[in-house]
């Protein structure tokens, strides 16, 4: 975690800060290890520190190396400025993106420093993965591809799509996941049209196109994967639109490489899509970052002109979504390297039609 702490240390001095306090449970998990539910950390130039509560001291010993631990007993804030005064800090730079405003309050008000937002620094640093980050995540791609594949074994007609989903996420926690990277979307027939189709009650019929959007969490890092197939002949519009995705979607992997930016590979999909008569039914951008949350940086969007660095994770997920009749998304998750990418999710993506 020390080669964390100092890339940190090198943004806050460009920021001119010789204070940082992290308080958002992703973040802290990178630069710390901590896991559990209660504590923050603050780094200046020459210490770092974990502050927690009765319930977390055991398991701070346990999980967070190189920072002195600190045991609150009154408000964690106070033991903030109380180190902030002993360091003789001038600017303390804070997460704007996490801290509530009520808390910005009580923080600004003890503080006797520069209480500065600067929001982004340790998320900048998680877009680009190392080799045990790959791994994990790589682990939980495998787990979701297992799940695919336990889905087209038991799924059948009668069956609701909360049911699908239920079944599902109990057999992702069953390989190893504590828990479902976000609600599990199964959206089937004309609700497949929805984007983020949560799982209803609706029952499964046959003739339908049944989108399944869905990861896991493992070792606190997630995986994202998007699949679309059909019980029964969906009709061949459907199975016409199915191809314009998944040409546009292996167009995006041919490109993805270190140096393309995400603007780029969101052109690359959504020219595609569009020259078959479908842009207006692709609204959403091709892609984002993954790892310790569902979306982070780097998105593949009109809107990022950032080139991508080997080592980003991010998803490729294009789609075209025709209200009143269905839609089609087909999403992987994908390392970027120098030259080329490696797809971490492996379940098939020709059309399965059950």
């Amino acid at each position: 975690m020390l080669e964390r702490i100092n890339k940190l240390r090198a943004l806050m001095k460009k920021e001119v800060l010789d204070g940082y306090l992290i308080m958002s449970p992703e973040n802290l998990r990178y630069l710390t290890n901590f896991t559990g539910s209660a504590g923050v950390a603050m780094i200046t130039p020459v210490s770092a520190y974990f502050i927690t509560d009765f319930r977390y001291v055991e398991q701070a010993a346990d999980q967070v190396s190189g920072m002195t631990i600190i045991q609150h007993q009154g408000a964690i804030g106070e033991v903030v400025a109380d180190l902030v005064e002993k360091d003789q800090l001038s600017a303390l730079g804070f997460e704007d993106d996490f801290l509530t405003f009520a808390d910005y309050s009580v923080y600004e008000e003890i503080i006797q420093a520069e209480f500065a937002p600067a929001g982004g620094l340790i998320e900048k640093l998680r877009e680009q993965k190392d080799e045990s980050e790959i791994a994990i995540i790589e682990k939980a791609c495998s787990i979701a591809d297992a799940g695919f594949e336990h889905v087209l074994k038991m799924i059948r007609p009668g069956m609701t799509e909360i049911e699908i989903a239920n079944q599902l996420d109990f057999f992702m926690r069953s390989l190893g996941a504590t828990g479902t990277s976000f609600d599990t979307i199964v959206a089937s027939g004309v609700r497949s049209a929805l984007p983020h189709g949560v799982a209803s009650q609706k029952t499964i019929e046959k003739g339908e196109m049944i989108t399944l959007d869905f990861g896991c969490i493992y070792q606190g890092y997630v995986s994202d994967i998007t699949r679309t197939f059909a019980i029964g002949d969906p009709g061949q519009q459907l199975k016409d639109v199915y191809a314009i995705v998944l040409e546009a979607q292996l167009q995006v992997l041919s490109q993805a490489q270190a140096g393309v930016t995400g603007a780029q590979l969101d052109a690359s999909a959504r020219s595609v899509i569009t020259d078959a008569g479908y842009g207006d039914a692709f609204g959403h951008s091709t892609g984002h970052g993954i790892g310790l949350a569902i979306h982070e940086g780097p998105n593949l969007s009109w809107t990022n002109d950032e080139p991508l660095q080997a080592g980003n994770i991010v998803t490729n997920e294009p789609g075209i979504y025709i209200g009143g009749l269905g839609g089609v998304r087909i999403e992987d998750d994908l390392v970027i390297l120098e030259n080329g990418n490696r797809v971490l999710t492996h379940s098939p993506k020709d059309l399965i039609i059950l």
